[in-house]
């Protein structure tokens, strides 16, 4: 029996808004469609300024009010390409876009936008949303949740394996063999957000497509070496991080640190290399035993950091999801609709072992969709 859920992600990339809709009615989800919805650079100009910027309230209230309609959108096209009643949809889940992660301190939080309620009124569909802070409720840092869902897809009872995802931060999730050992998960660092700002900053571009722009420089051992002394990375898990951490304001710092300048085109492939480093330093240090990395995100189209990958890790088979007929490219959305299913089922979403929190908790805010009898929208 088909059960079918919308998933909406919208990473630190800021590159536009994933839509799934994924069958949930077998353990292997089927994509019924996909969609990608662009973030106008309007947008993006706005959450980069709320990023950087003391807070704006009126501003904050109105862009959670205008991602609110874009997620919207980004279901209508999505259902455009597969026209789904809107009763044969059990829930939207959304991650929503990202602002602030803060998961230390005495009152931890983690804050995204993108109201659920112009989600579920304009779509007519029941929205499930705020998905991170009931974790950190109970002690937890609010991420990663995607291991979860990696999990119940992706143990494998004949090898150690490690799911790695590529987006703006990079985390991996290690799943033993022996189902009775814990699953693990935790940002590394840095994954595409530097790479991308940097080639954004220089070129105009949004990413480097394939690391060619990293190709024609030479990584710096000096600066890599400098970068990889932040504490960040050799804080025990569990532990997650954002764009508040790692920016272009870091970076600039970092290369105000050393002795000379260095040209754009270097800066960008030792930025390549922090991020491959430090992947591979993680993995090397907890999860020694693998013999798989299944790759996933947009890092899994950079050749160069698979290229790097496969050589900083030669005893596991570097290799994108899609060898398991998953599209990399939807894998976090897919999530997204799989935790909104664990919300209505009453189902914890959360994974303590990786989070930190207490107990395992139901995550988000359930937002209800239209009555019955009431017009469709969609």
């Amino acid at each position: 029996m088909p059960e079918l859920y919308v998933g909406l992600m919208s990473g630190t990339s800021l590159d536009g808004i994933d839509a799934v809709l994924a069958d949930l009615g077998t353990r292997t989800p089927t994509l019924r469609a996909t969609h990608k919805e662009p973030l106008p650079e309007a947008v993006r100009e706005r959450i980069g300024s709320l990023m950087a910027q003391p807070l704006d309230l009126p501003a904050l209230g109105e862009l959670d009010t205008a991602l609110g309609e874009l997620f919207a959108t980004a279901v209508r096209g999505l259902l455009d390409r597969v026209p789904t009643p809107r009763q044969e949809i059990q829930a939207i889940g959304s991650h929503g876009q990202t602002l602030h992660h803060h998961p230390h301190g005495p009152h931890p939080f983690s804050l995204q936008i993108g109201d659920p309620n112009v989600i579920a009124e304009r779509t007519g569909i029941t929205t499930v949303a705020d998905l991170r802070r009931r974790d950190m409720a109970a002690g937890g840092q609010g991420a990663p949740l995607v291991p979860a869902f990696h999990r119940a897809l992706l143990h494998c009872e004949s090898e150690d394996r490690v799911i790695l995802n590529v987006g703006g931060i990079a985390n991996i999730t290690i799943l033993a063999a022996d189902p009775e050992r814990p699953v693990m998960g935790f940002d590394t660092g840095p994954g595409n957000t530097l790479m991308d700002g940097w080639i954004r900053r220089h070129l105009g571009e949004a990413f480097d497509q394939d690391g060619r722009w990293a190709a024609q420089g030479k990584s710096r051992a000096g600066l890599i070496q400098s970068m990889l002394r932040d504490p960040y990375f050799a804080a025990p898990p569990p532990k997650s991080t954002g764009r508040e951490h790692f920016n272009l304001d870091w970076v600039d710092a970092q290369l105000r640190a050393q002795r000379e300048p260095i040209p754009p085109q270097d800066t960008q492939a030792s930025l390549l290399e922090l991020t491959a480093q430090s992947i591979a330093q993680a993995i090397s240090a907890q999860a020694p035993a693998a013999t798989q990395v299944l790759v996933c995100g947009g890092g899994a189209h950079n050749r160069a950091l698979m290229s790097r990958l496969e050589a900083l890790l030669p005893g596991a088979r570097v290799q994108s999801t899609a060898t398991l007929g998953l599209d990399p490219d939807w894998v976090e959305a897919t999530a997204f609709a799989w935790l909104a299913q664990q919300t209505l089922r009453g189902a914890p979403g959360n994974l303590p072992s990786v989070t930190g929190a207490r107990r395992a908790v139901i995550l988000g805010g359930i937002y209800p969709g239209r009555c019955r009898g009431s017009p469709r929208v969609i």
